[in-house]
């Protein structure tokens, strides 16, 4: 055998894995972790694997499972720079939930998975915090995650989240393309800033191009660039879920990457075209400064940024009132932004026209 007397072997510490911090971090979090949670949960955090009591879905004729997976890609990186870490997680149950309600799912659980170059033990809890807060306005449970950490392939700042998440529908009032008729009403509803796409583009323009810092104050926001980049996603769930129990609503469709027409696009059925007006809104600054910042074309803009739309529903013409009403009582701002009509043979299933108001 080599000899080892007097020399220090190796160890996992040495390599760069700190499982004490790792141990510390799972302390922190559990506070967090205890408040998003929902009846049907069964143990708490520190298990293998998160339960769920499926007999809940006994209620349900046929219940059909959702699921769905997401990160929040380059906006990390603002978060790493501002040193802000409690809001990345509302970004990342928002990308996840909200994917699931379009088919009419009610989120039910997520998990996480946060992967870090170093285990700073305040900074993973604060992200944790975030997506059990998330959890929380989504109606959803946080049932457990992952925290790994990758000394030499991250740096020590360096992080990346990532989730996925599972609801129920009853198969009969699964949602989509084929509900949707000639006559529909496309309903949008406002986003809270960018959420979380198309930030390569926006870093690219603003920081590379424009040399702008986080720290800059800029009017036309009303506040840093930083605070702005780092506004939280909008979690729609549970308002996506009102509608459904108020009006009656053909389809949704989560604007995210690759904005508008082509998400919406994913829900409009063969023979139909949606037409969405411009001239029906007025998109916030940010996304504005980023074209003029970036000399970015209106079609490059509107095909990677939701430009102002988070979601989309689609809803009948006698239900367009009380939809609006719906969204208004729980504070989302919310306008008829076109309609369905038949699509012409050679056309495009989502047509936008005219330009934006203001």
């Amino acid at each position: 055998m080599p000899e080892t007397t007097g020399t220090t072997g190796a160890s996992y510490a040495a390599a760069g894995v700190d499982i004490e911090a790792g141990d510390r971090a799972v302390t922190l979090m559990k506070e967090w972790v205890r408040k998003a949670t929902r009846p049907e949960v069964v143990g708490g955090i520190g298990g293998f694997a998160g339960l769920f009591d499926a007999s809940a879905l006994k209620r349900y004729e046929r219940p059909l499972l959702a699921s769905a997976t997401d990160g929040v890609g380059t906006k990390v990186d603002i978060a790493r720079r501002m040193g802000v870490y409690d809001t990345i997680g509302h970004d990342l149950v928002g990308m996840v939930v909200d994917d699931l309600v379009v088919c009419g799912a009610e989120p039910l659980f997520m998990t996480d998975y946060i992967c870090v170059g170093k285990v700073h033990p305040e900074r993973v809890a604060a992200i944790v915090k975030g997506i059990a807060e998330g959890c929380v306005l989504a109606g959803c449970a946080l049932v457990g995650g992952e925290t790994a950490e990758h000394p030499g392939l991250l740096g020590p700042d360096d992080f990346d989240v990532a989730g996925a998440g599972t609801g129920v529908v009853e198969a009969d009032r699964l949602l989509g393309a084929e509900r949707i008729r000639t006559g529909d009403a496309v309903i949008a509803i406002e986003s809270s800033g960018l959420h979380s796409n198309g930030y390569s583009l926006v870093r690219h323009v603003l920081f590379d191009r424009a040399g702008w810092g986080l720290e800059r104050e800029v009017p036309e926001l009303g506040r840093t660039l930083g605070e702005e980049l780092l506004e939280p996603t909008r979690i729609y769930s549970l308002d996506c879920l009102a509608l459904t129990r108020t009006a009656e609503v053909h389809a949704f469709s989560h604007i995210t990457g690759g904005g508008l027409a082509n998400n919406l696009a994913r829900v409009v059925p063969d023979g139909l075209r949606a037409t969405v007006d411009r001239a029906t809104w007025t998109p916030a600054p940010i996304f504005g400064l980023v074209g003029a910042a970036g000399q970015v074309e209106r079609a490059e803009l509107e095909k990677t940024l939701n430009m102002g739309v988070g979601m989309i529903a689609v809803v009948p013409q006698e239900s367009v009132e009380v939809a609006l009403a719906t969204l208004a009582d729980r504070g989302v701002g919310a306008w008829v932004a076109g309609e369905v009509t038949a699509r012409e043979s050679g056309a495009a299933a989502v047509e936008l026209v005219g330009d934006y108001a203001g």
